[in-house]
């Protein structure tokens, strides 16, 4: 994982016609030359919306776009031969592959069944609002097109905790079902947040917990995928993911890197999951997205606070971090995309320094046609210098509310390997930082090209390193 870099590979409007692990697997080898190790892949298995489904509302977790479900036989990305294809050619290129894998719900069942719940509140989904009622529900899936291949298991209203949508009268409200209660060690907004979508997976159910299980058992036998990105683990029982990852692992006796979507701001959430799942998979680190989002929007932020309250200062072993994501680019449930003139300081921050694994997101790296968003040019310059120069000791120079910056020393596995990064929020700035001795009398140019200057290390190994307004620099030996 040292200098790892991940890069998530989908935005939540791309239009790829049914083609992009073809797509992906003729670019592997592009993707690895720019310092990506890693991918993380959309979801791969058939949900309610067919072609155009984006993966997170879930039908069949068997069907990897193979049998013909909602409408289609491919997913929004291709065949099951063409995922497999894509993984095979993605790891012929020393890439790892991370699986999208949504347990929390399933959407678009195949039969309705009529039973027994109790409505409950919005706000407070431990608050019943109404006697025991009688409701129709889209709870039962029996995959006939699937047909038992793969799994004979078939899913009813008992496997589930509830639902949002009374069939009977079109009525939207959060239904829990009779005898039911929602997971304990959840997050505790709403007071319980077990409930987010759809028909929510009951994970106290004996038979749910075996049938993800032999799923998990399946997937990594058909797809041998390298690790796992968990969607929504906030609404999951952290008992649940904690055995069903050990589980996947001693089976195959493989590492299987894992990080979850615990979608919070607050620290303290992510700290007390950490410890309840003891520690088995890494975490998004949410809060260093909020505090980039606030830098973007404010000029006057204080630089010298960008890392308070994050994992990656407070648990970097654990930290995935993150500029933007498919949830927060525009249009979408958690829109707080950070400014443009700010993601090439955001993307030296989580690139160039030693803590953290950097996730970059394809809407960055490759624009979002939609919105008309373009690419930011400079994060291939920067991803190339986290291969080449960002290594050996770090020191920190966050001293100054508009102006901070850190250097690398380098070290002897990689040749003329040292950088020093200054960044500015407000006016052109200098400041002296130390790089290392052995740089003495050498000259350091800006890698990123927004100044022209030369920079002289002195005897001692530091130099006055320069920054235009709002801008990032990164020096590095000329030589």
């Amino acid at each position: 994982m040292i200098n790892g870099t991940i890069i998530q590979y989908f935005e939540w409007y791309m239009n790829c016609n049914q083609n992009l692990w073809n797509k992906i697997a003729e670019d592997a080898e592009k993707i690895a030359e720019m310092g990506i190790t890693a991918i993380w892949l959309p979801p791969a298995y058939k949900g309610i919306g067919g072609k155009d489904e984006v993966g997170y509302a879930v039908y069949d977790v068997y069907d990897l776009g193979e049998f013909e479900q909602k409408g289609t036989i491919k997913t929004k990305y291709g065949s099951k031969d063409e995922y497999i294809k894509c993984i095979q050619a993605l790891q012929q290129a020393n890439l790892q592959v991370y699986a999208d894998i949504v347990l929390n719900h399933k959407m678009g069942a195949d039969i309705i069944q009529t039973i027994p719940a109790t409505k409950v509140e919005w706000e407070n989904h431990e608050k019943q609002i109404a006697d025991n009622e009688i409701i129709k529900v889209a709870t039962k899936f029996t995959f006939p097109g699937r047909n038992g291949k793969y799994s004979d298991f078939k899913w009813n209203w008992t496997h589930f905790d509830g639902i949002d949508y009374n069939m009977a009268n079109n009525e939207r409200a959060i239904f829990k079902f009779k005898d039911k209660d929602w997971e304990k060690s959840v997050d505790e907004e709403f007071e319980n947040y077990d409930y987010l979508m759809g028909a929510d997976l009951d994970f106290g159910n004996e038979e749910v917990k075996k049938e993800c299980e032999n799923w998990g058992k399946w997937y990594l036998e058909t797809t041998n995928v390298n690790g796992f990105r968990l969607d929504a683990v906030k609404h999951i029982s952290t008992q649940f993911y904690k055995e069903w990852i050990r589980y996947l692992r001693n089976l195959t006796g493989k590492e299987l890197f894992t990080v979850g979507e615990y979608w919070s701001g607050d620290i303290n959430k992510l700290h007390k999951y950490l410890k309840q799942i003891e520690g088995e998979i890494s975490l998004f680190d949410v809060p260093l997205h909020y505090n980039f989002y606030n830098a973007s929007k404010d000029q006057n932020y204080d630089l010298t606070t960008i890392f308070n309250g994050t994992l990656l200062k407070e648990n970097p072993e654990k930290a995935v971090t993150f500029i933007d994501n498919h949830d927060t680019q525009p249009g979408q449930s958690l829109e707080s995309f950070i400014e443009a003139w700010f993601k090439p300081i955001a993307y030296s921050i989580i690139l160039l320094r030693n803590e953290g694994y950097p996730c970059v997101f394809y809407g960055d790296l490759y624009g979002i046609e939609k919105y008309n968003i373009q690419p930011i040019e400079d994060i291939k310059t920067i991803l190339n210098l986290r291969k080449e120069k960002a290594y050996g000791n770090q020191y920190d120079y966050i001293d100054n509310r508009n102006c901070i910056g850190w250097t690398r020393e380098g070290d002897k596995e990689h040749t003329n390997s040292g950088l020093a990064v200054l960044i500015s929020n407000g006016e052109y700035a200098e400041k002296s930082m130390y790089v290392g001795k052995k740089f003495a009398n050498k000259k350091f140019i800006d890698a990123m090209n927004n100044i022209q200057d030369e920079v002289i290390i002195d005897k001692e190994g530091n130099g006055n390193f320069k920054v235009n307004e709002k801008s990032v620099s990164v020096w590095i030996n000329k030589e």
